[in-house]
């Protein structure tokens, strides 16, 4: 008998072992009562509740839950984060709240936090007031879920937010800030209100005791209460509002409480256990306007260019071939310019680096949307998108190295060490700087996003241990190639540019050129500055995926259209203006995100605006050298696909 292959055997074991995958990666968890003897037999009878970090639409600086000197856990535990957790400032931690499964509790007390007359508690209440003027919020989990806040806006519609305020301030003028709206007796002037007690609910779906399989947990809500305990040893849970005086200098207790109750819904999956939260958030109409109002744009762009294409470029090209030399000579058109179309552009160097590096983006995000379209990087997989990102960048390096090295032969440039150095340090050097300061910032602020140092050091290494070999990798293989050969000769004398009009001019060219796609994306880019700054989830990528696309069709039609009314006017430089026509979208995009920081955003403090800036200019650099990338190989197939079809003597 013939032995089995070791590789069909592997194929067999992964396929079999994926019958029970979940996506995004992640199995549920069977909870179940003690019985008689208290054995829990397979499942888990302990519910544990988790705490993130807090954050606030008010300010870019997030803090871990500790730093509110809230109710610890005695024994205070971390899960292991992954990269993109550590990057993004989550801080994940056991919490004291602990429940058992289908145990209701009423009124049960965590903890009594004493604020007595010394300059550290005063400090530390301070702090908390603050935290409440600014409205942070307290994001908790259970069993991978966010606990949610849920109540009802205008017309009855029903949010549910996956954060709930620490407290809220009513001012001087007795105007009831964020969540004091909430409550009546949030009524005294000059008054902060803490939400020291939770009632929180947690709803299960149970299958047939027969099958042995438990109840999963399918939703987990809270209501936050602000209550003045009358007895702080015996809490009862009524009486008037936890109130603190924003002048207050005397001692001052708080304790916090929490009820627990269970209920059972079998009608809510498990696998469909995130759609009330994502039901709540904006609704997809809004992404179908933005999709039809992309391709509207596309659809004009297309059209455009196939009149271009198949009328006029195709009657050009028959009129150019059909007429003798002399002819030719005193036509006017694209065809003059066949002998400097493809003479090499100025500054080569840093053109090559940057599409090398445009490359490695273009590759990094078309992969990373597709898993999220697959969903292995849904919000329930925390930080996976990140890592994703990063990993993939990472390993990326070869191909940003042989398209740099390959163009920059192909420009007859020589000097490939510093090619390749380049391609391996500017872009990532730039971006990594710029992190660096935001990140020395978060560090004098003390906030939780503050990266650690050894992270960092794993970040240099990745970089300088894995992309940079890669990098240089790519270009060895690129400079080993014979450059790019054009389709038609260059001449030695550069030909004069005539005249130009106002629209054939460089500048007035890339302004027009960034508007078309910028319009196809500003929608979707309002949920994405919303994900981020407002911390709302954002789950819409298969949305997402399909902009993109769209975004590539509009870059590169744009482009080709504008370089094509160049080429007419017989201006031959096209190389960085082909690049800097589509990446001219980034400006828009820095534009509009100002926009959004003064007209939707209610950030105050000097910190959180250098903060702001400084992560968005991170993102315009990416875009443009994304874009940039896209419009240039646009442009450059397009130059040599009509050139290649000329019959030049």
């Amino acid at each position: 008998m013939k032995s089995l292959n070791p590789s069909f055997i592997f194929i067999f074991t992964l396929v079999s072992s994926s019958v029970g995958f979940y996506l995004p990666g992640l199995a549920p968890v069977s909870f179940c009562e003690k019985n008689s003897n208290g054995d829990p037999g397979e499942c888990q009878t302990e519910i544990q509740l988790f705490v993130n970090r807090l954050d606030s639409v008010e300010s870019v600086l997030p803090y871990e839950y500790d730093a509110f000197n809230f109710c610890k856990d005695k024994d205070e535990r971390r899960p292991s984060e992954n990269l993109g957790q550590v990057l993004f400032g989550e801080r994940i931690e056991t919490s004291p709240y602990k429940f058992s499964f289908k145990a209701d509790k009423a009124c049960e007390r965590v903890c009594t936090i004493s604020y007595e007359t010394t300059k550290e508690d005063k400090l530390k209440l301070d702090f908390l007031k603050r935290g409440m003027e600014l409205n942070y919020q307290h994001h908790w989990i259970v069993d991978n879920m966010p606990v949610t806040w849920c109540y009802l806006v205008e017309d009855n519609q029903k949010v549910c937010n996956p954060g709930f305020p620490i407290g809220c301030l009513v001012n001087q003028e007795g105007n009831p800030k964020d969540a004091c709206v909430i409550n009546a007796d949030f009524n005294r002037k000059n008054t902060y209100y803490v939400f020291n007690h939770v009632d929180i609910t947690i709803i299960y779906h149970s299958e047939d005791e027969t099958t042995g399989m438990g109840a999963r947990l399918v939703a987990a809500t809270l209501e936050p209460k602000s209550i003045k305990h009358a007895d702080d040893n015996n809490p009862t849970c009524e009486g008037a509002p936890m109130d603190i005086p924003a002048d207050s200098s005397s001692s001052l207790k708080v304790t916090y409480t929490y009820s627990v109750k269970f209920k059972q819904n079998n009608e809510i999956k498990w696998a469909s256990r995130w759609d009330y939260i994502l039901v709540s958030m904006p609704h997809s109409n809004i992404q179908w306007f933005s999709i039809m109002n992309s391709l509207v744009i596309v659809l004009f762009l297309s059209g455009m260019v196939a009149m271009i294409m198949l009328r006029t470029l195709h009657k050009d090209i028959a009129r150019y071939n059909q007429l003798d030399q002399e002819e030719a000579q005193e036509e006017s058109g694209w065809k003059q310019v066949h002998g400097d179309v493809f003479r090499p552009p100025k500054m080569g160097m840093l053109l090559s680096v940057f599409l090398g590096q445009g490359c490695q983006i273009f590759i990094m995000t078309f992969i990373t949307l597709f898993l999220a379209c697959l969903g292995f990087l849904s919000p329930a997989n925390r930080g996976a998108l990140m890592t994703c990102s990063v990993v993939l960048w990472v390993l990326l390096g070869t191909p940003a190295g042989y398209v740099s090295s390959r163009l920059y032969k192909t420009f007859g440039g020589e000097k490939w060490k510093t090619n390749v150095l380049l391609t391996a340090l500017l872009c990532p050097g730039i971006v990594f700087v710029d992190f660096f300061l935001m990140n020395l910032i978060l560090w004098v602020e003390g906030s939780s996003a503050a990266v650690p140092f050894g992270t960092l050091v794993a970040v240099l290494a990745l970089w300088f241990g894995i992309s940079v070999p890669l990098t240089f990798l790519g270009a060895y293989f690129g400079f080993k190639k014979p450059g790019i050969e054009p389709p038609v000769r260059t001449n030695q004398i550069p030909r004069q540019i005539p005249q130009q009009s106002f629209f054939t001019k460089p500048v007035p060219g890339i302004i027009m050129g960034g508007i078309l796609p910028f319009g196809c994306i500003f929608i979707q880019l309002f949920f994405i500055l919303n994900s981020i700054w407002s911390h709302q989830m954002y789950y819409m990528f298969g949305f997402l995926f399909l902009v993109f696309i769209i975004l590539l069709i509009t870059c590169s039609e744009a482009t080709v259209l504008l370089c094509y009314f160049h080429l007419c006017a017989e201006d031959y430089h096209w190389w960085w203006r082909s690049f800097l026509t589509s990446g001219f979208t980034a400006v828009y995009l820095f534009v509009y995100a100002v926009h959004y920081f003064y007209s939707k955003l209610q950030i105050i403090g000097a910190a959180s605006t250098i903060l702001y800036f400084g992560y968005t200019s991170i993102m315009v650099l990416i875009f443009f050298i994304f874009t940039g990338t896209i419009g240039f190989f646009a442009c450059y197939w397009f130059v040599n696909k009509i050139y290649s079809v000329l019959k030049v003597d």
